[in-house]
């Protein structure tokens, strides 16, 4: 009986890998495509870009309202329809006519995703012994890795040898499989009931939209004015949302949660080390491809060391978190990222791409640290009763940091040199004359100084959670007697 529930636990956390990686695919896929996608499409990047941002935006507006829906309607039953709803939407996304179906139809994938993200956390914290929850939660992690390995890489060599209708269609045959298994094995576990937070979603819609949009549009022709108004208007938008949410039942943000110290810390060490790192990936894709002439897949595979590592460490940190606490190991994770990147700020036109592997791999162990850790920190501290709903506030915090690291990304770029120039670079297809280096690369190191700042301030949240927690109870830190 007892292998028999060992192996029902395997298949769901099986499950749950695949659908993160599924989610984090799509996330990265489409970057390399985008040349690709305009040509076929007859459009151009600045609206091709959005192709992008709408699933970033969307998954960080809903997931942790999704994570609610999930403790209230049950958790697997919310996680497999995220499934379907992800699989048919991709189906779509790759057989688009045009940029506006495509545009629409990443949207709904990323509502499918958010339902995966938002609930997978809860269903690791319902499924396995507090005391093992960290190597499982190295094990989603592993997916996530592999997802963002898979999407870099795959978006290359799919456009290149077959076509970009297929970096989505590929998803149909996989997450067939997955929702078979998800319907069969994942257990719902209805707890409490919720609603949605229509005016937190609305609010926090139009901040992100505008501060993308600003970001994306700051060195364009409409100028200064334009830019700074739709800043003005996200940030505002931004405070409008704080303050929805201190009056909302069921918010998206819940502020309340902040209130622990302990899981405050943890949730925004998950936000920070977000904001901080994603902006590395893309900058090294812009060192690679507009200073080297590298192209995207290339580039991306001088990257993929790092994900391996981290793809294969994540579980056996976890696995290490479970001994000696989540504190140590997602602090001394952030410390390498911040050595990483230190390593990126000496990149120069003659660096050898050793030196890009080194940073990559030791930014790798230091991710395969941090983040089951942090996971488990989280987790640790939530009640039973709304595992769900802080998942997917942690997985919301994430994806905001996300956006944040790309709009950051190519505002940078755009500051740096002619818009024009930064776009063809970020799209794979420019080259630097001699003063535009000079421009980029002082760019691009004040930019990986300030994704070193950030991440120290991650690192700084980290080691201030109180207690070096090792034994957990399923509802709280407990300090080390």
């Amino acid at each position: 009986m007892q292998e028999s529930d060992h192996s029902h636990k395997n298949i769901i956390l099986m499950v749950l890998i695949i659908g993160t990686m599924m989610s984090a695919v799509d996330s990265t896929i489409v970057l390399l495509a985008l040349p690709k996608i305009n040509g076929a499409l007859f459009t151009d990047f600045t609206s091709s870009i959005w192709v992008i941002l709408i699933y970033l935006m969307v998954v960080a507006i809903f997931t942790t309202q999704l994570g609610s829906v999930g403790d209230s309607l049950g958790r697997g039953r919310i996680f497999s329809a995220g499934i379907a709803l992800f699989t048919i939407a991709s189906v779509i996304c790759g057989l688009s006519p045009n940029i506006s179906v495509l545009i629409s139809m990443r949207g709904v994938q990323a509502f499918g995703a958010s339902m995966m993200q938002a609930n997978s956390g809860a269903i690791v914290a319902d499924t396995f012994d507090p005391k093992i929850r960290g190597k499982a939660f190295g094990y989603t992690t592993l997916g996530w890795n592999i997802g963002g390995t898979l999407g870099i890489v795959l978006g290359g060599v799919i456009t290149y040898y077959l076509s970009w209708n297929y970096i989505f269609l590929i998803n149909a045959p996989i997450g067939l499989v997955a929702f078979i298994f998800s319907i069969k094995y994942i257990k719902d576990s209805k707890t409490v009931k919720h609603v949605f937070d229509f005016p937190g979603i609305a609010a926090l819609a139009i901040s992100l939209f505008s501060l993308s949009y600003s970001g994306v549009d700051v060195a364009s022709a409409a100028g200064l004015f334009t830019v700074l108004t739709y800043l003005a208007i996200g940030l505002i938008s931004f405070v409008a949302f704080l303050i929805i949410e201190t009056k909302s039942k069921n918010p998206i943000i819940d502020l309340g949660a902040f209130k622990s110290k302990y899981l405050s810390l943890s949730l925004m060490a998950t936000f920070l080390q977000a904001t901080g790192y994603l902006s590395v990936v893309f900058l090294l894709i812009l060192y690679l491809q507009g200073v080297r002439g590298l192209s995207p897949l290339y580039a991306a595979l001088i990257l993929v060391p790092g994900y391996v590592i981290a793809s294969f460490l994540s579980p056996k940190m976890g696995k290490v978190t479970d001994r000696f606490g989540s504190r140590t190991m997602a602090t001394l994770g952030i410390f390498l990222m911040i050595v990483a990147v230190i390593i990126y700020t000496q990149l120069n036109s003659t660096s050898s791409y050793y030196q890009v592997i080194t940073g990559s791999s030791i930014a790798g162990v230091g991710g395969s640290m941090f983040w089951p850790s942090n996971n488990k920190a989280v987790m640790a501290a939530a009640q039973s009763n709304a595992f769900g709903s802080i998942s997917g506030l942690q997985r919301t915090l994430a994806n905001i940091g996300t956006l944040l690291s790309f709009v950051i990304t190519i505002s940078v770029a755009s500051l740096t040199v002619p818009r024009y120039v930064s776009y063809q670079i970020f799209l794979g297809d420019g080259a630097l004359n001699s003063s535009q280096f000079l421009a980029f690369m002082g760019g691009l190191r004040y930019a990986f100084i300030a994704s070193a700042i950030i991440l120290l301030a991650a690192g700084f949240c980290s080691f201030m959670r109180s207690g070096n927690e090792i034994h957990i109870t399923g509802t709280h830190p407990e300090k080390k007697s």
